[in-house]
């Protein structure tokens, strides 16, 4: 699948980018980082120019994630409200999760791009639970643009050792979710022992 994408890409330029991320992030089997640091390369070696490199990648990125939200929206809260109670999902999980979302859970529509497996669904949970569409455009739109620029400029400034560095490319990914993971969970035990402390 791999040496297909990167075919498509040397032979469609911008059209397969844009294409490919959308299939990517809507949960396609698309490998999305190999892909923007393969595109990356392309910049370096004068295929590609930077600024529709990274134009293709955000617009793919925004419109897959998207159409992601969408779908959440528009058939998630059907499914739960006619098939939930076989789940054990009620209305007031629906409202907690839309309550977590308002308070923390868009900061997963912006750095979630950057865990694998988890930016396929972000954005389906928040659709979900109605997140509204300002802030889900907010967070999203600015967690593509992130991290299309990291993963091209990767790709460009490796240049010709782009694939080397990307075959360890998950390793890197899965030890920087874990490092997230625990300061994520070391803040919430810090916040949770403050409330408790005595005034």
């Amino acid at each position: 699948m791999e040496h297909q994408v990167l075919a498509w890409i040397t032979q469609y330029g911008y059209l397969a980018i844009f294409s490919l991320l959308v299939l990517g992030i809507v949960g396609l089997p698309v490998p999305d980082e190999t892909l923007l640091t393969f595109t990356g390369y392309l910049v370096y070696a004068g295929h590609l120019a930077l600024p529709g490199a990274f134009f293709a990648a955000f617009c793919g990125s925004a419109c897959g994630i998207t159409l992601s939200y969408a779908l959440g929206r528009w058939f998630g809260l059907g499914l739960i409200h006619r098939y939930g109670r076989y789940l054990r999902i009620r209305q007031d999980h629906v409202d907690k999760a839309h309550a977590w979302f308002r308070r923390a859970g868009h900061w997963s529509l912006t750095f979630g791009y950057f865990i694998p497996g988890v930016r396929h669904f972000t954005a389906y949970a928040a659709g979900m639970s109605e997140l509204e569409a300002p802030q889900f455009c907010l967070f999203a739109y600015s967690g593509a643009a992130l991290w299309a620029a990291t993963f091209l400029s990767l790709g460009y400034f490796l240049g010709e050792r782009w694939h080397a560095v990307q075959q360890n490319l998950d390793r890197y990914l899965l030890g920087f979710t874990l490092v997230a993971a625990v300061l994520i969970v070391g803040w919430l035990v810090w916040r949770w022992l403050r409330r408790r402390a005595p005034r």
